[in-house]
């Protein structure tokens, strides 16, 4: 499941990014609207099997995502389920809790 699927766009033509579009020579940019995504109710974190990785020097969410899920572009699953967003927001010692499987995961997303 893509993130893009069934993302809404919009065209940005905001008058604070008037110089970037002059200089780029056009009149805005079509982006994807941000998406709000539910956390999952604690029945379904319950359902699921969590393995916990204390955060240390040099973990990256990608990192996770690929030895995890073999796919490091599921980054996102990891920050979404942890509710933190970038690697920014955790600290060294903090647990992640890194949620399986990832299509039972991935389906909480789209109800």
């Amino acid at each position: 499941m893509s993130r893009y699927l069934g993302r809404k766009t919009f065209f940005n033509n905001e008058d604070m990014y008037e110089s970037t579009f002059r200089d780029r020579e056009v009149n805005g940019v079509r982006q994807y609207s941000t998406p709000i995504l539910e956390h999952p109710t604690n029945q379904q974190i319950r359902s699921l099997n969590t393995i916990p990785h204390v955060w240390k020097t040099g973990d990256k969410l990608f990192k996770l995502a690929h030895d995890h899920y073999g796919d490091s572009t599921k980054w996102w699953v990891i920050a979404w389920f942890n509710q933190k967003p970038t690697e920014s927001h955790f600290s060294l010692g903090d647990v992640v809790h890194i949620p399986h499987p990832l299509n039972r995961v991935l389906t909480y997303l789209e109800s």
